[in-house]
C-alpha cells in the first residue's frame, strides 16, 4: 500500500505554499465519474489521497472492476476545502492507472482470442501466453502502475531488479552466455530465478540447456518467436519462453498463436493514456 510519505509529496506538489483557489467553506460531497468505458485501477491510491486529508470515502468500485461512461467509481464526503484539495491528484492517479489497467485488459482478450480455443461466451480457456508488464515504469509511481496491470488480469513480471535476475545482451558481451549464466548462479540465492535474453532462435535452446529459468526472445517477429519454441520443445532443457520488444495491443494475435509462455509489453505502462474521469461535488 501507499506510504504517507508519498501521499504528501503529491499533494504539496498540487498545492503548493499558498492554496486560495480552494478556501471553500462547509461541507460537501464529491463523486469519481467515468466518462468512457474502461477498467477501474488506482482507486486504492485515489481513496489513500482523500483519506490523508480526513475526507470519508462512502462508496468504491473493486480494482478491475469495468466501467460504462456515467458510473460513479469512488464517493466522497467532507470538508469542501479538503474535498478540492484531493480532487485532482485523486483524478490523475485514478485515470493513469485506469488507462493501464483498460489497456492490460484489452491485450489480454487480444490473447485469448487468438484462434487458441478461449471461447469468452463458455469461458473455456486454452493455452495461452500470460500478459506482463516491465519495467518502463515512470519513476514513484510503480506500484500504482504494477497495480493497474494486475487489475487488468495480467501479471506483473518482476517489480524490482532483485526480484530476478536478467542477463541482458551486454552481460552476454562481456562474459559470454554460459559464464554469465553460471557467474549469476553462484551470486543469486536458490529462490531467484535468473533470465536470460536471446536474439536469435538458435540461442534459445542454448540460453536454456546453460541453466536458464526463462528465455526472453527479444525482438523477434512471431515467426522467429515459433521457431524459437520449436527448438526449445526439441531440446532437453525446460525453460519459461518469454517474448517482448515492440509488441502491442494490435500485435497481440500474432505472437499469442507462437507457443510462447508469456507476452510482455513496455507499452501498458509507458503508452497508456488516461482513462477519462470527472469529480463532481454537491
Amino acid at each position: 500500500m501507499l506510504d504517507r510519505t508519498t501521499i504528501e509529496g503529491w499533494l504539496r506538489e498540487d498545492l503548493g505554499h499558498h492554496d486560495v483557489t480552494n478556501d471553500v467553506p462547509g461541507e460537501t460531497t464529491g463523486r469519481l465519474v467515468a466518462k468512457e468505458t474502461g477498467v477501474a485501477a488506482g482507486i486504492d491510491a485515489a481513496e489513500a489521497v482523500f483519506s490523508y486529508l480526513d475526507v470519508e470515502v462512502t462508496e468504491r468500485v473493486d480494482e478491475g472492476t469495468e466501467l460504462d461512461a456515467g458510473d460513479v467509481a469512488l464517493r466522497v464526503e467532507g470538508s469542501a476545502q479538503d474535498v478540492l484539495r484531493a480532487e485532482r491528484t485523486a483524478v490523475n492517479i485514478a485515470g493513469h492507472a485506469s488507462g493501464i489497467a483498460t489497456k492490460t485488459a484489452a491485450a489480454v482478450e487480444a490473447a485469448q482470442t487468438a484462434g487458441l480455443g478461449f471461447d469468452l461466451d463458455a469461458g473455456a480457456a486454452g493455452d495461452t501466453p500470460a500478459i506482463a508488464g516491465t519495467r518502463k515504469t515512470t519513476p514513484g509511481l510503480r506500484g500504482v502502475e504494477k497495480r493497474a496491470i494486475v487489475a487488468g488480469g495480467g501479471d506483473t513480471h518482476r517489480l524490482d531488479l532483485s526480484h530476478m535476475v536478467m542477463v541482458k545482451d551486454n552481460h552476454v558481451a562481456e562474459m559470454g552466455m554460459e559464464s554469465a549464466i553460471e557467474h549469476f548462479e553462484e551470486k543469486a540465492s536458490f529462490a531467484t530465478k535468473i533470465e536470460v535474453e536471446v536474439e536469435s532462435p538458435e540461442d534459445a535452446p542454448r540460453a536454456a540447456e546453460a541453466g536458464a529459468d526463462i528465455v526472453l526472445l527479444d525482438n523477434m517477429e512471431p515467426a522467429a518467436v515459433e521457431r524459437a519454441v520449436e527448438l526449445v520443445d526439441e531440446s532437453d532443457a525446460d525453460a519459461l519462453l518469454e517474448a517482448s520488444g515492440g509488441i502491442t495491443v494490435e500485435t497481440v494475435p500474432d505472437y499469442a498463436t507462437t507457443g510462447v509462455d508469456v507476452l510482455s509489453l513496455g507499452s501498458l505502462t509507458h503508452s497508456a493514456s488516461s482513462l477519462d474521469f470527472s469529480f463532481r461535488t454537491g
